[in-house]
């Protein structure tokens, strides 16, 4: 859906340090705010001036006419209930949202619907809770629903859904390092284009990304719309974490492109990332793509089933699949493959690849030769580099989920500690960093234990080990 020229004039805040409801601005401007009860029709463009500040903190329902546009150069604090920003007339949509850089952004519990999305110019920008959907291309935005420009974003818990464009993304060379957690993400990107439902650039050097968490479902009526790609096309770095999502149903699941990447991609569940059913251009669980040889990308504890490649590396990449100096690999894979040809990872790259400690082939006692029906390398190709991956290992597969409901674990985040309770005995614990190596290991068996430690901030798992079971939680440590 494409946008008309905007022909409505526009209200400023008088930049004098105002704190204002939407009442108040009905009340400084009939023309621009009319009201009934609880509900609020925008009649113009509205722009909060830089010392100015919008404030939500009653429920209210937002109706904008056609075209209509917020900007918000100061402050937007949405703190109701539930508020909703629809349009007045659902088959004519409204601009959307401009929050320039250095505004101050808060939406708690907000319903925002059949508008042109968010332009996300500040890194001051907080979203939680919050149902976007149904919105149209060609508005505030044009890249994504969510369209992020830099800093720290917080993007959490909310429904992003059946949007005309991916959910979330930022621009190639934009250095954002977003918090995406705990989201609903599913059937974005309804125009079909050849971009991903979250669709990052380049991040900061030394503040990760971190995707966790999230449910991230395609929609099959969407052939060319993928999971989640990370890129780096313009000379910067990714530091990414990738962690605890379930990826389902897209024409791939994870992509990073480019160089100089960090990034971790752990406790995903990526399965059924085969929608276009085109080998040839897609379909991958996992696919790392870079022209150097400057990768660290770990991976391990995934579950990673039934794509038309489990992974896929390509020209000059890399990745850690496990080894023996600290990456506890774990993962699993299972019929993944493509014209009757199982290919749990494909080496197309002449790098030795290390992926030991993983279950190649799920549900069944794993030998190394039936690991290397489903890996593809140097035996396969002599122009291709080696994949090491003795031992082969299913013992960490398949996290048991009475165990793992059995357990309570906190504080969480911690500092120096973590209390743990358990119904039934735990006998190991380990904590394992970001690049999946083992940071404490410590026998206690026992249904109650204090664990004490001293880490860097940043996000562990934990494994708990009992004689019969085993369950992993994650920790932040502040």
């Amino acid at each position: 859906m494409s946008f008309t020229a905007v022909l409505a004039q526009t209200y400023t805040t008088p930049n004098t340090g105002v704190d204002w409801t939407l009442a108040d601005i009905a009340a400084a401007s009939a023309q621009t705010i009319s009201v009934s009860g609880d509900e609020y029709t925008l009649l113009e463009n509205l722009v909060i001036s830089e010392n100015d500040k919008l404030r939500i903190d009653t429920d209210a329902t937002v109706l904008f006419e056609q075209d209509i546009l917020i900007t918000v150069f100061g402050e937007f604090d949405v703190t109701a209930t539930d508020t909703q920003f629809l349009a007045l007339d659902a088959s004519v949509p409204y601009e959307g949202f401009r929050f320039e850089e250095f505004s101050v952004i808060n939406i708690q519990n907000a319903t925002i619907k059949n508008g042109g999305g968010l332009r996300v110019l500040t890194e001051d920008f907080t979203i939680n809770n919050s149902i976007i959907s149904e919105n149209v291309e060609g508005g505030a935005t044009t890249s994504a629903v969510i369209s992020l420009s830099r800093g720290e974003p917080q993007i959490t818990n909310n429904q992003i859904t059946f949007n005309e464009l991916p959910a979330i993304g930022s621009a190639a060379n934009s250095e954002v390092s977003a918090t995406i957690s705990g989201n609903n993400i599913e059937g974005n990107n309804s125009s079909d284009s050849n971009r991903p439902q979250i669709n990052m650039g380049t991040t900061s050097a030394t503040v990760p990304l971190q995707i966790i968490d999230n449910t991230i479902i395609g929609d099959p009526a969407y052939m060319q719309v993928g999971g989640i790609s990370i890129s780096n096309f313009v000379g910067g770095s990714i530091n990414a974490i990738i962690s605890g999502n379930l990826i389902k149903d897209n024409r791939y699941g994870i992509t990073i492109l480019g160089g100089n990447a960090t990034v971790e991609i752990s406790q995903n569940v990526i399965e059924d990332n085969n929608i276009q059913d085109n080998p040839g251009i897609g379909g991958s669980g996992i696919n790392i793509n870079s022209t150097t040889n400057d990768l660290e990308i770990t991976v391990f504890l995934n579950e990673i089933r039934r794509n038309l490649w489990g992974i896929t590396l390509q020209d000059q990449s890399s990745i850690n699949l496990g080894d023996d100096m600290g990456n506890i690999g774990g993962n699993t894979f299972s019929e993944n493959g493509n014209n009757d040809v199982l290919y749990a990872l494909f080496n197309n790259t002449p790098n030795t690849i290390s992926a030991l400690h993983n279950c190649w082939i799920e549900d069944g006692d794993v030998t190394l030769e039936d690991a290397e029906l489903v890996i593809f390398h140097e035996v396969d190709d002599t122009s291709l580099g080696e994949v090491l991956f003795d031992p082969v290992s299913c013992d960490v597969a398949g996290v048991n989920e009475s165990l793992l409901q059995s357990i309570s674990l906190y504080p969480n985040p911690a500092t120096q500690a973590i209390n743990i309770t358990s119904e039934k005995t735990i006998d190991t614990i380990s904590i394992i960093n970001a690049n999946g190596a083992v940071v404490l290991e410590k026998e206690i068996t026992a249904t109650n234990a204090q664990i004490d430690f001293n880490l860097p901030s940043g996000l562990y798992f934990v494994v708990l080990k009992s004689n019969d079971a085993e369950a992993v939680k994650k920790l932040i440590v502040q």
